[in-house]
């Protein structure tokens, strides 16, 4: 099926029109705050049901919907990192907590965003070799694996009060792992978060409040992308509505992954990726799914 490219960005999603657009809107949101990679099932569900490729534009702008549903599922903690930093910079109380906190998530957003830009012309471009589904399909493997050692051999102790700059600088660094389709940016730093001690709800906090700024600058990095690209009114409505779709249901995948994670373990999300992942590897082997 052919790709359709604005100026060079993969916005396949225009053609779906609103009905598949919403449709995909609820897997995205959905997965893309699980740990359980969005840009798997952004490839293989479109296939699945013979439709085309939404394209990496869809799912990077996707971002904004995430972004909406973190900060308002996390607002109390946002509250008090937005205002109480600005609170203890007012009294030059540099060593409260509030403040300290945000500046490791800043810090640790430095990477990803380094790499980021190194990346961007691969990982947009129209046909990028990274979004093969072999490609996806190894890195569920393999992210399967990293987080089934993880729950294992982590003490699920830590709690979110008595994190430093290194275990934020950890994590931070973890997110890179993101860039690369079917790793799962919740993936990757849940992960990193349970390799350090931390309590499995506390870890998934610690992952999306570390992750905001990323979350928001590549929301809004492909807004600014598909606008400079001159994307069509049309366009903009039908993405619109995906995002308006992605955020109610990326609130609710943000319940139930803490749900989850407090009554049982991550082991759910081990076994489902490790699945996927040999789902979408035959898949591309036997050629019911195109790679």
């Amino acid at each position: 099926m052919a790709i359709a490219c604005t100026h060079g960005l993969d916005t396949g999603f225009v053609a779906l029109g609103y009905a598949k657009v919403a449709f995909l809107g609820v897997v995205q949101g959905i997965t893309e705050l699980m740990p359980i990679s969005s840009t798997a099932h952004m490839r293989v569900v479109p296939a699945l049901l013979g439709w085309q490729d939404p394209g990496s534009a869809f799912s990077a702008a996707m971002q904004v919907a995430a972004l909406a549903a973190v900060i308002s599922y996390f607002w109390s903690d946002v509250e008090a990192l937005l205002f109480g930093s600005i609170s203890a910079i007012k009294r030059r109380d540099f060593r409260d907590w509030n403040f300290r906190f945000s500046v490791w998530i800043v810090l640790a957003t430095l990477p990803i965003i380094f790499a980021g830009l190194l990346l961007s012309p691969v990982l947009n471009a129209c046909n990028s070799p990274l979004r093969a589904l072999s490609v996806v399909g190894v890195s569920c493997i393999v992210m399967a694996a990293l987080l089934a050692l993880a729950e294992v051999y982590s003490l699920h102790k830590r709690t979110l009060d008595n994190v430093g700059l290194k275990d934020s600088m950890i994590v931070g660094f973890a997110q890179i792992g993101a860039l690369i389709p079917g790793v799962s940016r919740s993936g990757s730093t849940l992960t990193a978060a349970l390799f350090l001690d931390l309590q499995r709800a506390e870890a998934a906090r610690f992952s999306f409040l570390l992750g905001l700024p990323a979350i928001a600058a590549a929301g809004l990095k492909e807004m600014w992308e598909l606008h400079k690209a001159h994307l069509s009114m049309h366009g903009w409505s039908i993405l619109f509505v995906g995002l308006f779709v992605a955020s109610i249901s990326a609130f609710v995948a943000i319940w139930g992954l803490l749900r989850i994670l407090e009554r049982f373990s991550a082991w759910p999300f081990v076994f489902y990726r490790f699945a996927l992942g040999i789902f979408l590897l035959v898949g591309v082997a036997f050629g019911f799914l195109p790679n």
